[in-house]
């Protein structure tokens, strides 16, 4: 038998994982608060994410700022700082590292990144709340043989899987390569956002452990995925390293495979809304381990401004420049 929402805490309006899938209209706001001359964003940017459910801001990081992180996202990778095996995730078919979990309880100069007003700043005014991270990571795909991500919205699973109750939800991608239309960007469907997808299908109990590798559970039928394109058509979020790119919790996404010679890197992060905390899963036995989905936080980030600095002392397992 599938199985049904396992949260009856409280009414559940984006039920998924059932025996059938469902296009049910988006029940949260987009943008939370009102515009105003004050926010960190323009009107004209507020209201392309408010239709498109993404923004691409250009040029946020200086190149300085970007080497660093570029720096520290290679010492992480080569396994030199020493980081939990369950936090480093591997290619299908290699050993090739392709994300690493918890970026910014293990690098500092990630978690300032995290905290900045940049990136923070601009998430706590699109969701009118405090904000906290649901997740981190490095995402890389190497050269040559970096695999394909495949089309899924993230709130679909962290609702299912994390017990993630409203939309309230934004992720940050900081392009730390270039990404262009070769190397296998992300790519969004604009406009997808403002309907939910109910997947059909049973959670499997360890679910995650298969769908970091391949996502194969909570993913939209290639008939919903084709209506969707129809529809809205497929975008693709280029830039130069520096760029970050927002995007709603809810808009579909994926990413090509990369066969290129050139690597891309991203460090990702998920804001949730304080007031949009974890609840126990709605369509899962168990939550995600603790490295996937924080649902303990203690307090909202502290939003920082000025230049990327490393914060000192370093933290046990980085070592010293």
């Amino acid at each position: 038998m599938l199985q049904t929402a396992k949260n009856s805490a409280n009414h559940d309006d984006y039920p998924t994982r059932l025996a059938t899938e469902i296009w049910s209209e988006r029940k949260d706001p987009v943008v939370w608060g009102q515009w105003t001359p004050q926010a960190p964003l323009t009107r004209q940017e507020t209201e392309f994410f408010e239709a498109n459910g993404y923004l691409i801001l250009r040029d946020v990081f200086q190149a300085d700022e970007i080497a660093a992180l570029q720096r520290d996202s290679l010492r992480m990778r080569s396994g030199e700082m020493s980081i939990p095996a369950e936090d480093v995730i591997t290619e299908p078919d290699s050993d090739e590292v392709r994300t690493v979990f918890r970026l910014d309880e293990h690098n500092h100069l990630f978690e300032r990144l995290a905290s900045d007003e940049r990136i923070a700043g601009r998430v706590r005014y699109l969701l009118d709340d405090e904000v906290y991270l649901h997740q981190s990571r490095l995402n890389y795909k190497p050269g040559f043989n970096g695999k394909e991500f495949y089309w899924h919205s993230d709130f679909e699973t962290w609702h299912a899987e994390d017990g993630m109750p409203r939309m309230r939800a934004i992720s940050a991608s900081v392009l730390l390569t270039d990404n262009d239309a070769l190397n296998g960007p992300l790519m969004l469907i604009p406009g997808s956002h403002k309907t939910f997808v109910s997947c059909a299908g049973e959670t499997p109990e360890n679910n995650h452990a298969r769908s970091l590798k391949k996502q194969e559970i909570g993913v939209p039928s290639p008939e919903s995925l084709g209506k969707m394109a129809d529809k809205y058509g497929i975008d693709y979020a280029a830039g130069n390293a520096g760029t970050v790119i927002l995007f709603d919790c809810n808009t579909l996404h994926g990413s090509n495979g990369n066969i290129t010679p050139f690597p891309r890197s991203n460090a990702f992060f998920v804001y949730n809304a304080w007031s949009n905390r974890l609840q126990q899963p709605y369509a899962a036995k168990a939550p995600r381990p603790a490295f996937l989905s924080a649902r303990d936080p203690q307090k909202p980030i502290k939003i920082e401004s000025g230049r990327l600095q490393r914060r000192a002392p370093y933290m046990a397992h980085e070592g010293s420049l």
